[in-house]
């Protein structure tokens, strides 16, 4: 399996609206609940009306499109962050999944996953 390695900033907001956040731009990943409205997003798209926010992330994603009825792939991955004490973030989508780690530990995060046998792109 591919990993693509995603060369940009980011980060895990929570805003007042998405009045201001530009849906259009790469990488905006929105989520809404009955308690809170998130954003995940390019750090210099942070929108001005972010009432919390966590800097300092990056990301990589399982390249290719994932058919729903495979089990498993992101429970392997996230299992291999644990072992090695590297939180994530994770975020999906109807094609496939993304892993965000903090910055500090994403060389790291890459490296379990290249000895772990994932091709790394």
């Amino acid at each position: 399996m591919k990993i693509e390695k995603i060369d940009y900033n980011f980060s895990v907001c929570k805003v007042k609206d998405y009045s201001l956040v530009d849906v259009e731009q790469e990488f905006c990943f929105i989520g809404r609940t009955d308690e809170e409205k998130s954003l995940v997003c390019i750090t210099e798209n942070v929108p001005q009306n972010t009432m919390e926010r966590d800097d300092g992330w990056k990301a990589f994603r399982i390249q290719g499109i994932l058919d729903f009825s495979m089990i498993g792939i992101l429970a392997k991955i996230s299992s291999l962050m644990a072992e090695n004490g590297i939180g994530i973030f994770a975020v999906s989508t109807y094609n496939t999944d993304y892993i965000l780690t903090k910055a500090e530990n994403y060389s790291k995060a890459i490296k379990v996953l290249s000895d772990a046998g994932y091709q790394i792109v």
